[in-house]
């Protein structure tokens, strides 16, 4: 009781589930206002104490930035699927997004000091839950594949901002391992910086894909991911045409400026237009989008929405390949296309240890070396458009979730303001 009366204070949102409001709100019609912004928000803005350090190769961050993802606004908002509850542990502080200072090292932390900057990889796999021996994934270097994120010395979560041992992001303090910390080189700004996740989960599936240098790839999206996504095939493959799906003109003019070769618009102008781009022909059906034969090479569903991944698998030729990227949402889509063109359909989760130019990276180094590309980095840093105190917590997360009204691409907490 004494070394808990001892610790220090933290400000925090913490996410708090309550099973049946969770269902209702989930049942509900008003989600958006119900669950982000109202009365039965499963969000707090609270003072508590700090997590202690789990163990000496532990160490501690004060968030600076902390952006806020798809999933988080899925898991807030009751639209995620229910199916990674059981790998997760309540309450806990969202916020997987981070870039911040280093504040207190464990005994056996070396290669970092106090005061460095540094942002956080923050899947919780067999090495930072300290299990020996690995589970198979994590030894083969898929960590973000880990099968044991329920079991070592901290609860259960897939990643820091879901585990409620840790902390998150949407906090002024979360403990972190070692292994999850990587130093920022002072020409990186905190803006550009807080990309580094999501851009390590871009390339990762843009890798593991395997583009070559013949492919018509299309990108589905132009949100955060998606954009990261383009920005990832034209740095890091031989891609000959990469063209982006893009609701928005801003969304569409940012997707040109970091890659795309050709950007269409959503919609029935935008199956037109795609039509012109690669061999294939149009169908139109009695009923909903029309069926295409032919098409691209490779396609990466950047949304994770149904009428997102119908669009990826009508407009992927015979026997070609969609990734999903973006964090799929339960509900039911038409799966002909995927049988009758024999399409190969991966997700991607996370991030690992590619095999790139010969050589084994890590997925955040390979991230950190492109987010530093003279010409890439002010173009990238510019996706983090709206910057939000805590406090406002609320409004944050209506401008993340509303990015059309807004024009917003990465929305983030400023954890040093308030």
């Amino acid at each position: 009781m004494l070394a808990f009366a001892l610790r220090e204070r933290m400000r925090a949102l913490q996410f708090r589930h309550n099973p049946l409001r969770y269902a209702w709100v989930r049942g509900s019609s008003g989600v958006l206002e119900g669950a982000a912004t109202g009365p039965g928000s499963f969000l707090r803005l609270a003072d508590m104490p700090e997590h202690p350090l789990p163990s000496a190769e532990w160490l501690r961050i004060r968030p600076a930035l902390s952006g806020i993802c798809g999933s988080d606004l899925g898991v807030i908002t009751a639209r995620a699927s229910v199916y990674l509850s059981a790998l997760t542990s309540f309450p806990f502080v969202p916020g997987h997004e981070v870039v911040g200072t280093v504040t207190e090292l464990g005994s056996e932390v070396d290669g970092l000091v106090v005061g460095q900057r540094v942002c956080l990889e923050p899947v919780l796999g067999c090495l930072v839950r300290d299990i020996d021996p690995p589970c198979q994934p994590c030894s083969q270097g898929r960590y973000g594949n880990c099968e044991r994120v329920t079991e070592g010395c901290i609860a259960a979560g897939v990643q820091t901002g879901f585990c409620r041992d840790t902390g998150g992001g949407w906090g002024t303090s979360l403990v972190a391992h070692h292994l999850q910390v990587h130093p920022i080189p002072d020409s990186l700004p905190d803006r550009t910086a807080v990309l580094t996740e999501p851009l390590s989960c871009a390339i990762h599936g843009v890798l593991m894909s395997q583009v070559q240098d013949d492919s018509e790839v299309l990108v589905v999206g132009c949100g955060t991911m998606g954009l990261l996504t383009v920005a990832a095939l034209a740095a890091l493959t031989p891609a000959r045409r990469i063209v982006a799906v893009g609701r928005h003109s801003y969304q569409q003019e940012l997707a040109r400026a970091l890659g795309a070769h050709e950007v269409v618009p959503s919609g029935r102008e935008g199956y037109r237009r795609l039509s012109k781009l690669v061999p294939s022909a149009i169908h139109s059906l009695p009923i909903g989008k029309p069926a295409v034969t032919g098409g691209f090479d490779v396609a990466f569903d950047c949304v994770g929405s149904g009428p997102s991944l119908e669009d990826s698998l009508r407009w992927t030729r015979s026997q070609g390949q969609v990734t999903m990227i973006g964090m799929p949402a339960p509900g039911h889509i038409d799966l002909t296309p995927f049988w009758y063109q024999e399409v190969s359909l991966r997700g991607s989760y996370t991030y690992a240890t590619e095999s790139y130019g010969g050589t084994a990276t890590p997925t955040f180094q390979l991230a950190l070396d492109v987010l530093q590309r003279e010409g890439l980095s002010a173009t990238l840093g510019g996706l983090v458009r709206h910057i939000f105190p805590l406090r406002h917590y609320r409004r944050a997360i209506t401008t993340a979730m509303r990015p059309g009204r807004h024009q917003a691409i990465k929305t983030a907490f400023d954890l040093e303001n308030g």
